[in-house]
């Protein structure tokens, strides 16, 4: 068996990804290939732990200004991010590997609330842990949220899943001629306006020496060929 690049990972999904060709709601064909695929990769002996955003039901960004504040609007999508971790962990539960989710957001009835010593313990029993919630606070974007937990609970990287297969210089489905980069570093990133992740969540990875591994979900296996070192994806790290 190939050892695995990553001993531990935050594997960051957005909600969209959930959606599947709808565009909207859940996809649950779509739900089923990526939990069988963090099943796989569980079972090359990685600990895993989830961000997943909440696009795909609601984005608090899009009602800002419209009668409702900011604030509001982020912790309604929040909210979202909840609602999806809730169908990961039970996609993941049928295709047998254990999953827990927490919130940042507390909501008792629902689902456990976050701490970084409960995610350590539940990751050391070998479960898939989901992090709901973002980090609880509006303003701050769920790869902000992968990048934090990550460095949080003792990654070696964070997983960016997208729908295409690494980081281009410009929109590969608008430029077909659009470069493709192998390696860069978040600064060049940042420089270069290369719409990877937010700039929060560079600085956050810089400081901890986080790499980001950017690939297509849309690819069969994606998240275990990553973690394999087999996986066609860009590199952004120092």
């Amino acid at each position: 068996m190939v050892s695995p690049v990553y001993e531990r990972v935050v594997v960051k999904l957005s909600g969209e990804a959930l959606a599947g060709p709808a565009g909207f709601g859940v996809d649950q064909t779509v739900v089923e290939t990526i939990a069988a695929d963090i099943a796989a990769s569980r079972r090359l002996g990685v600990e895993i732990a989830l961000v997943v955003g909440g696009g795909n039901i609601f984005r608090g960004v899009e009602v800002s200004g419209r009668g409702v504040s900011r604030p509001t609007g982020d912790t309604m999508g929040m909210l979202a991010t909840v609602m999806n971790s809730l169908v990961l962990e039970a996609a993941l539960e049928r295709n047998g590997a254990p999953a827990t989710t927490l919130s940042s957001v507390p909501m008792p009835t629902v689902c456990d609330h976050f701490s970084r010593r409960r995610a350590l313990d539940l990751i050391g029993e070998g479960r898939v842990v989901l992090l709901a919630g973002g980090t609880g606070n509006p303003y701050f974007t769920t790869d902000t949220t992968a990048v934090l937990r990550a460095a949080e609970l003792d990654c070696k990287a964070v997983l960016k899943a997208t729908n295409v297969d690494g980081v281009y210089e410009a929109d590969p489905k608008q430029d077909k001629s659009a470069k493709r980069y192998d390696r860069l570093s978040p600064r060049e990133a940042l420089e270069r306006n290369l719409k990877v992740m937010d700039s929060t969540a560079f600085a956050l990875a810089r400081e901890n020496r986080m790499p980001i591994i950017v690939f297509s979900i849309r690819e069969p296996r994606a998240i275990e060929a990553v973690l394999r070192g087999e996986g066609r994806a860009t590199i952004v790290a120092d």
